[in-house]
């Protein structure tokens, strides 16, 4: 069987209401030789039967046991036979032929380009994200206090190499196509990060690899972050603000001391606001709000790893 040029993998945890407009997005506006992996993470028996009936050309992994985004994506991509891996959030919809552009670029770029990614727009066309700058540690502590905020468009006030696109430091794991050569290379996603920040992490290790990141701003998806919120969100954050620590931290203890207490300080800030708008407006949204940062501020100083940390709270 001839190898197609593209492999693309989506993570969906059960949930139809965001895969079939990403499927029938893909299937509509997808011009290049494609396979698509989706790892059907802890589905319903009726709704993977659903989707498997109305998306027969999609190859379906199932994920029954606890993983997070980086193990999820990593059961379809190392099954993966394209030259390109291109990675998709389920929350996405695409509007032209966006991994034909892209596979376009590499062709144009030079030999050490290793990612190219597209634009990103919210669900209203405003601008999402385009590349990331570099993200120091102090910026993540900044944040956390709302003294930063992250750039949304990497590409002002640079002279792109052709086109439009533009040499960057960082991708977002919402999409991107890289090279499936030097994805192996890098080992895949790094699993230690369960959710948070495994596209960081892939982007640095590539670039100290000596590789290229791209972004493409002629070429958009949408993406609909902020309409996927769940309940889950006291399992989820605990185990992200785990990861970006232990990131940031490059193994040191010691930096991992430095950052960890800013961070406590400003999550228990946090825990503590939320708890006082829960006893003055009780609603699930504020209560969800403050078990989340109730637990954030008991894991920073943990030992746990960000998947034991998801499980722990996932099961409380």
């Amino acid at each position: 069987m001839e190898a197609p040029l593209v492999s693309i993998v989506i993570v969906c945890m059960n949930r139809l209401d965001n895969l079939y407009p990403c499927l029938e997005g893909l299937r509509a506006h997808t011009g290049v030789p494609c396979e698509t992996f989706v790892v059907a993470y802890r589905f319903s028996p009726e709704n993977l039967a659903k989707a498997q009936a109305d998306f027969p050309w999609v190859s379906w992994v199932a994920s029954d046991e606890i993983r997070g985004f980086s193990e999820n994506n990593n059961l379809a991509l190392r099954q993966a036979r394209g030259r390109y891996c291109f990675v998709l959030n389920d929350d996405t919809e695409m509007h032209e032929d966006v991994i034909g552009a892209l596979v376009q670029d590499f062709e144009k770029l030079p030999r050490d380009a290793a990612i190219v990614s597209p634009r990103l727009l919210n669900a209203d066309g405003t601008l999402q994200l385009c590349g990331r700058p570099p993200y120091p540690a102090r910026y993540y502590v900044l944040q956390q206090w709302h003294l930063h905020k992250e750039p949304i468009d990497d590409t002002l006030g640079k002279a792109p190499l052709f086109g439009e696109v533009f040499r960057t430091s960082n991708i977002t794991g919402a999409a991107f196509l890289i090279r499936t050569e030097v994805f192996r290379e890098l080992g895949w996603f790094d699993e230690t990060y369960f959710f948070t920040p495994e596209d960081i992490a892939l982007s640095t290790l590539a670039r100290q690899k000596g590789y290229g990141v791209f972004v493409d701003r002629a070429v958009s998806i949408t993406h609909k972050w902020r309409t996927t919120a769940t309940r889950i969100s006291p399992a989820i954050r605990p185990a992200s603000v785990r990861g970006s620590l232990l990131f940031f931290s490059g193994g040191s203890r010691l930096k991992y001391g430095l950052l960890a207490l800013p961070v406590w300080l400003a999550e228990s800030s946090k825990r503590v606001k939320a708890a006082l708008r829960l006893r003055l407006h009780p609603s699930e949204e504020n209560r969800i709000a403050r078990d989340t940062f109730r637990n954030i501020s008991r894991s920073i100083f943990t030992k746990q790893s960000p998947k034991q940390l998801f499980i722990r709270y996932f099961h409380g």
